[in-house]
Order: C-alpha cells, then structure tokens, then sequence
C-alpha cells in the first residue's frame, strides 16, 4: 500500500498528465465521466424508489452509485469533480494555473454533455412513451428528485457541495494508496457511498438528475405534480452554480490545498 506522502507524489504525476491532455481528448474522456455518473445516479434511482422505508432506499441507492466513480478511475475518463486536486501539480510548479483552469471549463462541460444525454436517453426509453417503466412511478420519483434540487437555498446547496467533493476527491485519493483494481475499488467506493447516503450535491451528478427531471415532465405525459420552479433557470441558477461553487472549495481548497500542505509544501518539484 503507498503512503499518503507517495500517494501525494503519485497524483502530482496524474494531474500534470490530466492538464496536459489534448483539449480534445479531454472533453471526449469528459463525456464519457459524465455518462458514467449518470448511469450510476440512474440506477441508484432504479434500485432505491419503491422502497417504502426512505433510509433503506437511500441506503440501497448509495450502494449502487459509486459504479459511476468506478468507471471513471478504472475506464479511464476525466470528471471535474475529481479534477478539483489538480491543484496540487499547480502548486508544486508542475502545471500552470492556465492548464488547469482551461482543464476544468472543458471537463465540465463535457460531463454536462455527457449527463445530459443520459438523461435523454434514459427518459425517453423508460419513463416516456406509452409504457413506462414501473407504470409511470419512476417518472414521478425523476421529476421529485428535480424538483427538489432546485428548492434548495443557495446556501444549503453550496454547503452540501463543499461536503460532497470533499467525499469525492476523498475518494480518489485513497484510491491512490492500492495498486491492484480490487483495493483501488474497495477504497473508492466507501467515501461514495457516505456522500449520498448524507445526501450531498454533486454537480456532475445533477448535470443528469435535473434535466432527467425536466425531460420527464416534457415527455411522459402524465399529471405530474410538484413541479413549481423546476427549469432550466433553475437548473443553473440555484443548484448547478452554488453546486459547482461548494465542489471545488470541497476538493480543490480542502482537499487538494490540505493535503499539499501536510504532505509536499516545502519540497517543489
């Protein structure tokens, strides 16, 4: 097993690697996280909604979540949530702040691609149409989900997003300490699991909730209810801003910016 320190060293040697993609590659590989999250959020939904105790259903839905991380790390892909500790090569002078920045505009905007043809794809297929899934419950849990994620304060959101990327940067840093598949998926899949068992926001992950809300309510045709303030001004205003905002103080400012501190300040590369 690494130790912190090496695993410090070790992602040094990762985020200059991620900076320093092709912007094209970039956003390919971003697309990609952005699909894997989704699908992870999706079947999270799946396997928790009918379930008639709700701390057995959020339970049963953090379990299955973290299959979205898992993919990303073992498949290779960029999520900009994980992309917040390229803070780290950034201040041990092995990447520009230029590099990083421009590494997070076009990772984040490939996992917006990424989540929201997911969650085109999946609306469409299963809560659209003539029969849905599960005769129309799923649909009404979408738009639930949704509708509740834009009516949370700009406050909450934010704070609910420092508190998730912390898990999730968390996550790929103790995943860094394995060096064969099985401890590198045993240690991410913990820190996951807590952040949505908690109820943290992700704004990757919401980059598919929201708008499977929004297409839901467009395309099932049902007489759904509780849809005030579900749009997609919404959607960027009041959660995927403050969302966004309290991911990269939770990876890049705590955890990237911490763990630099305690394990490489003082001995640039």
């Amino acid at each position: 097993m690494n130790s912190p320190t090496e695993m410090a060293r070790l992602y040094v040697d990762v985020g200059s690697q991620k900076a320093k993609l092709p912007v094209v590659k970039m956003f390919v590989l971003a697309i990609f996280a952005g699909m894997f999250i989704a699908l992870g959020g999706f079947g999270s939904t799946v396997a928790s909604f009918l379930v008639p105790v709700p701390a057995l259903g959020r339970i049963l839905g953090a379990l299955i979540f973290p299959i979205g991380l898992m993919m990303v790390l073992v498949g290779g892909a960029e999520l900009f949530t994980g992309n917040s500790l390229i803070i780290m090569p950034v201040l041990q002078k092995r990447v520009s702040a230029w590099r990083m920045l421009v590494n997070w505009i076009v990772v984040f905007l490939g996992n917006f691609v990424g989540g929201v043809l997911i969650a085109w794809l999946v609306t469409t297929s299963c809560t659209g149409g003539n029969s849905p899934i599960y005769g129309g419950a799923l649909a009404q849990n979408l738009i639930d989900t949704a509708t509740s994620k834009v009516n949370l304060s700009f406050v909450d959101a934010f704070v609910r997003g420092i508190l998730c990327n912390f898990m999730v940067c968390m996550a790929v840093w103790v995943a860094l300490a394995a060096s064969d598949l099985g401890g590198k998926i045993a240690a991410l899949y913990l820190p996951i699991v807590l952040f949505v068992l908690c109820g943290f926001e992700h704004c990757v992950a919401n980059m598919y909730f929201i708008p499977a809300g929004l297409f839901t309510s467009m395309k099932s045709g049902l007489p759904v209810l509780g849809t005030e303030g579900l749009s997609w001004i919404t959607f960027f205003t009041k959660n995927l801003l403050p969302v966004t905002l309290g991911n990269v103080v939770g990876g890049a400012v705590i955890t990237g910016l911490g763990y630099w501190f305690v394990y490489l300040k003082g001995n640039a590369e």
